[in-house]
């Protein structure tokens, strides 16, 4: 039987700071490649969204799952949405990417740094640190708590992180017999998502300090991309979408990264 190998990551471990101010998506994926490496475990779960946009050159990624449900979640004990909190309200989030879009649409409101996990999260919001938050649908679906959603947010008023709901299973490059006992777990639609979304990040060479919302979907067999980029106060908003045929997803992708960067000035903001 396989054995599991629980690893704790310095992402996991220090909650007391956002991620961008203590080195963004690697801090969720960096222990496990050294296990890999070291030999610790022979293949590694993750969060698509932790992982960053370039892989280190010796870990590759053999499956990708069928993705979850990639929208955010709306939780608050004392409004329906975010039209309905008063003006001056709390919303907390460590997230740059949520918090640029809670500005954008509600500049009236103030965004406070929330870290921990799901429970965590909710008893400060229980305590009243804050009046709302935003949490992945994808993890309460896991943990059977779907219920503590106020409210899903539809792509149109809260767009997700680019591969937000997906599961990667990494190994270390070189090990085909490993790629061949995953494969069949491997989903060729969310990887086409996925890809098309790490392509505008590629473009936009961006990480967690960056707001940057992605999110591919695919209809009539094709593939529907919208991206955006945001400054942190969310007074700014770079938008683009495109479609075109699953194979070109990375394209897809990627190009509209180039044009939201052409329409930024070349500078990103955050």
């Amino acid at each position: 039987m396989p054995e599991i190998v629980e690893i704790k990551t310095t992402g996991d471990k220090v909650q007391d700071r956002p991620l961008s101010e203590i080195g963004g998506k690697g801090l969720f994926s960096k222990e496990l490649d050294e296990a890999q490496r070291d030999g610790r475990c022979e293949a590694a779960v993750h969060s698509l969204k932790d992982l960053e946009t370039w892989m280190p050159e010796d870990i590759a990624i053999a499956a990708i799952l069928p993705r979850e449900d990639p929208r955010d979640a709306f939780v608050s004990l004392s409004a329906e949405s975010f039209a309905t909190l008063p003006s001056g309200a709390k919303v907390g989030t460590a997230s740059l990417r949520r918090k640029a879009q809670v500005l954008a649409a509600r500049p009236d409101l103030e965004v406070v740094t929330f870290r921990g996990n799901v429970n965590t999260r909710l008893r400060k919001l229980a305590e009243g640190e804050a009046d709302a938050t935003l949490l992945a649908m994808a993890g309460l679906n896991r943990l059977d708590m779907a219920e503590k959603a106020t409210r899903p947010l539809p792509p149109e008023e809260m767009l997700p992180a680019a591969g937000q709901g997906a599961i990667a299973i990494s190994v270390p490059k070189g090990r085909d017999d490993l790629m061949a006992l995953i494969a069949p777990l491997h989903c060729e639609e969310t990887a086409a998502r996925v890809t098309c979304e790490r392509a505008f990040l590629e473009a936009l060479d961006g990480s967690c300090r960056t707001p940057i919302g992605a999110f591919a979907e695919i209809a009539g067999g094709r593939l529907t991309f919208r991206g955006l980029l945001a400054s942190e106060d969310g007074s700014q908003v770079w938008r683009e979408s495109a479609e075109g045929a699953l194979e070109d997803a990375h394209t897809i992708g990627f190009e509209a990264g180039m044009r939201v960067k052409r329409d930024a000035g070349g500078v990103l903001p955050g």
